[in-house]
């Protein structure tokens, strides 16, 4: 397996004040004062900070790893359109070659362009929401406004800690908006990198916070802001050889051997940065199965359902936008894909809108 590919588990005392978190502590302190003097820097202008000229909604995380901010952009650029706004997006392109701002298409190869922005544009394209990626967000937005200057809002997938976009936050009474999505893991024991797992204090000020996924509810309000819970929605699998081959999830059984255990049969593989998620996902609908996780972004370079003789396996839409381009996948019968979504929650929505229309 490449370097590329090594599988690389958060370490567990992240999740709890140990000892050898708090032998790290020293340079997650040291992280912290580095982080802050950077944003001051940014604050008054020693570096170069650029706003752009539409409304931005910052959808980004303050725990490392997956926490459910691509589908969160899906949701919002879908319930943007339909309220009659011209949504656009904006992200990294992570771990693509790309060099330069460019527009992502259905067509558009991961290994280019990125594994998520590829997935966003497949669920976007009938409904004309470009796609522009660049590490230096102002430089994608600005290429995505030259190129569509229709586009009166922009989402950016990440970025929540890339302050060279200017940001005039709603908090504040301007009409960007920043908003941190927590998923089940929460913020595990609150300590900055590398003690911990966050990028960011805790309380970070923001305009907005999304549980997603969360067994109990957090309240209105969380550090300040207005929180809501998120639930993930399951749509019916389909076959990746033959994408209108549908079924329900738990109609999948009927593919398996009933004389023989389900979880040597039903393979569940997820290259997501957490990948115990989408896992969970699958056992709370009440399904059987084998593990599979994969570290995220995983390129597939190096076939990992070869030598498995599980007859189902189920992998996610991200992982399916790789799989789908390759030889050794597209045609594997085995191989079946598990949409998800999240819906907004109406009160968000429509605290959204009357922010984004501010002067």
């Amino acid at each position: 397996m490449s370097a590329n590919n090594t599988l690389k588990q958060a370490p567990s005392y992240w999740e709890k004040k140990g000892l050898k978190a708090l032998a790290l502590w020293p340079l997650s302190k040291l992280f912290g004062t580095v982080s802050s003097i950077r944003r001051s820097l940014y604050d008054i202008g020693l570096i170069k900070s650029s706003a752009l000229p539409v409304p931005v909604v910052i959808v980004g995380n303050i725990r490392v790893g997956g926490t459910g901010k691509t589908p969160t952009v899906l949701a919002i650029a879908k319930v943007l359109k339909a309220q009659g706004f011209h949504p656009g997006i904006i992200s990294r392109g992570y771990k693509g070659s790309n060099q330069e701002p460019r527009e992502v298409t259905a067509s558009s190869l991961p290994s280019i362009c990125g594994d998520e922005p590829c997935y966003m544009a497949s669920q976007l394209q009938d409904l004309n929401i470009p796609i522009f990626i660049h590490p230096n967000r102002v430089a994608a937005g600005q290429e995505l406004l030259k190129q569509y200057p229709h586009i009166n809002v922009i989402i950016s997938d990440d970025g929540l800690q890339h302050y060279r976009l200017k940001r005039w936050p709603a908090r504040e009474g301007g009409h960007d908006i920043e908003l941190v999505i927590r998923d089940a893991r929460g913020e595990g024991n609150q300590f900055l990198l590398p003690a911990g797992p966050l990028r960011e204090s805790p309380d970070r000020p923001r305009d907005f916070t999304f549980n997603l996924g969360l067994k109990e509810s957090a309240g209105p309000y969380f550090q300040d802001a207005p929180c809501f819970d998120l639930d993930i929605k399951i749509g019916n699998i389909y076959q990746l050889k033959q994408p209108s081959h549908q079924m329900p999830l738990l109609t999948i059984n009927d593919l398996l051997d009933a004389s023989m255990p389900a979880n040597q049969q039903l393979l569940a593989a997820a290259g997501l940065g957490n990948p115990k998620k989408f896992f969970q996902l699958l056992k709370d609908a009440g399904l059987k199965f084998g593990e599979l996780p994969l570290p995220d972004h995983y390129d597939f370079s190096i076939n990992p359902f070869k030598d498995k003789s599980e007859k189902v396996i189920l992998i996610t839409e991200k992982d399916a936008v790789k799989c789908s381009q390759l030889n050794d996948y597209k045609d594997d019968e085995r191989i079946w894909v598990l949409p998800v979504t999240v819906d907004l929650p109406s009160d968000f929505v429509n605290q959204m809108v009357d922010i984004l229309k501010r002067p």
